[in-house]
């Protein structure tokens, strides 16, 4: 079987939640630990994102720089957004953020990879795809506003984000793990290997 995370879940015996918030909350669990103990677990309840690494003929990944305030800094990254709808089908969320954000349609869709982005604090999980065969979208581009009013967009080559994350210069968590992730593909068993764009997410369960 290989190296394989695993579903499990230890005791809780109480549970508050102290904030909500418009999208996500807080809550905290009081855990039963494998010594009998009771420690409180303070985390972040986050209904899941989807994000979208479009690679267009070139080889040039679309990117965007938007203003990220709890980190104080504008971040390049890649078209994301949330799953605003409990189960929904994260291929149609990642196609909306794609369409939203870039006026961008793709042609064929594969899952790249699913990660945790915070598991000591917050359980969101992400579903990164790989979209190709890249066209302009038809009808209207998509009203943005607040932060995403401000957004640059631009293509970038593979290779050139990839320096940049080993060079410490790019931080965005989708990002980062995106690009290395196709880089690995590429070098090893090819774009054909990755799962279908409908493939189980255990970590969000949805519909087809």
């Amino acid at each position: 079987m290989g190296f394989q995370d695993t579903p499990e879940e230890w005791q809780v015996t109480a549970t508050v939640t102290p904030f909500t918030g418009n999208k996500t909350s807080v809550r905290t669990d009081d855990v039963v630990m494998p010594d009998g103990s009771v420690h409180s677990r303070d985390y972040q309840v986050h209904p899941g994102s989807v994000a979208v690494l479009a690679l267009d003929a070139d080889g040039r990944v679309l990117v965007l720089r938007q203003y990220r305030h709890p980190v104080r800094h504008k971040l390049w990254e890649i078209p994301a957004g949330l799953l605003d709808v409990p189960g929904e089908n994260p291929l149609h969320a990642a196609q909306r953020e794609l369409y939203e954000e870039a006026h961008v349609k793709a042609e064929d869709w594969r899952v790249l990879t699913d990660v945790y982005t915070t598991p000591g604090g917050c359980d969101e999980a992400v579903r990164i795809f790989l979209a190709r065969d890249l066209s302009e979208a038809e009808g209207e581009r998509f009203e943005v506003a607040e932060e995403e009013a401000d957004m640059e967009l631009a293509r970038v080559p593979l290779d050139e984000l990839v320096r940049g994350v080993l060079a410490g210069d790019l931080h965005n968590n989708c990002l980062v793990v995106g690009v290395l992730s196709l880089t690995a593909v590429l070098a090893g068993d090819g774009v054909d290997s990755l799962r279908p764009a409908e493939a189980p997410w255990p970590a969000r369960p949805f519909e087809a």
